[in-house]
């Protein structure tokens, strides 16, 4: 199903080719990606409620971090479940504004994603660095206020860039080499002159991903050179277990957005793009959760207590209900 329409027309929606037209593939993927998804929701919302429930984990780094689930709970859904329709049913057609909205929230939290990872990075160097000065460097206003402007700036500027991109007019084709409305493949099937818009796109993911890895790079060369100087191997091993977590969600996010997006567009393989999209579009945003908590102690001294207190909750239940009864 494709059209032609003049450089006039508004398209009314598009149509995405999907991972796969074999149909044999199309229910193991539906799985695969109903599993994922839902390991995503549970790990990130069960990360978020965690955090809220114990007091023992109100400090800035899982401040960072509930907003981090956040952000992925979010750009995930934006994607995910599109893709599970389109396994299940065979529908791959997203409207115009479901198009725009796709694009939007992902874009936009995937941003968020960028500069709260700098965020954290940050406040892992003043918690190792200047661990005397640490209570009043990251106040809680001070974090309060970063969280906000990591919202605030990648909001700003996805909306500016989806709407030049969606400005644009789309007359050769609505049938979009992708499984979801993601920037170079919209732009692919753009017959105006998209030069500007290439410009603009890597200029804006560069300073996202740059900007954030400088923040990052300079944060652990400076936690490196103070690691170095302790004289305790015990503090040494302490200070680099809580950045290990962190270091690891940053190669895996940053590397896959830089095999992505910064790569010449004469460079790009269809096969390889989808590839890294569904790294990270699904597969990320589960294992974030999974990299904060598996060598977390206080996360596990956390679940540990919120398991102990839905049993003890669970056997006064068993116990009224005995009561009950017998009565």
């Amino acid at each position: 199903m494709m059209f032609m329409a003049n450089s006039s027309s508004r398209l009314s929606s598009f149509i995405l080719l999907g991972l796969t037209n074999n149909p044999k593939l199309e229910v193991p993927l539906f799985i695969t990606f109903t599993l994922i998804y839902l390991i995503t929701l549970i790990g990130n919302l069960g990360m978020i409620v965690l955090i809220w429930l114990d007091s023992r984990l109100h400090t800035p780094m899982y401040l960072f971090l509930s907003n981090l689930s956040l952000a992925d709970c979010v750009y995930s859904s934006a994607v995910t479940p599109k893709v599970m329709a389109g396994l299940l049913t065979g529908d791959k057609v997203i409207s115009y504004g479901g198009c725009v909205a796709q694009m939007f929230f992902f874009v936009s939290f995937a941003s968020v994603d960028c500069f709260l990872l700098a965020a954290m990075a940050f406040d892992r160097h003043a918690a190792v660095c200047k661990p005397l000065h640490y209570a009043t460097t990251m106040t809680a206003s001070v974090c309060t206020y970063m969280v906000i402007g990591c919202y605030v700036f990648s909001l700003a500027e996805s909306s500016i860039y989806i709407g030049f991109i969606f400005d644009l007019s789309f007359c050769h084709s609505n049938v979009i080499h992708h499984f979801f409305c993601d920037i170079p493949p919209i732009l692919d099937l753009s017959c105006s002159d998209i030069y500007m818009n290439e410009v603009v796109l890597f200029i804006i993911t560069s300073f996202n991903v740059f900007f954030a890895l400088i923040v990052i790079l300079t944060s652990y060369a400076f936690i490196f050179i103070a690691i170095l100087r302790m004289r305790s191997a015990e503090g040494r091993k302490k200070a680099f277990s809580t950045c290990a977590s962190h270091l690891t969600a940053v190669t895996i996010f940053y590397g896959t957005i830089i095999f992505m997006y910064l790569q010449p567009s004469s460079s790009h393989s269809l096969d390889n793009d989808q590839m890294a999209s569904v790294f990270y579009t699904t597969v990320v945003p589960m294992l974030n959760p999974v990299v904060y908590s598996l060598r977390n102690k206080e996360v596990h001294n956390a679940l540990k207590k919120a398991t102990e207190k839905m049993k003890s909750v669970q056997h006064l239940a068993l116990v009224t209900d005995l009561c009950s009864l017998h009565n």
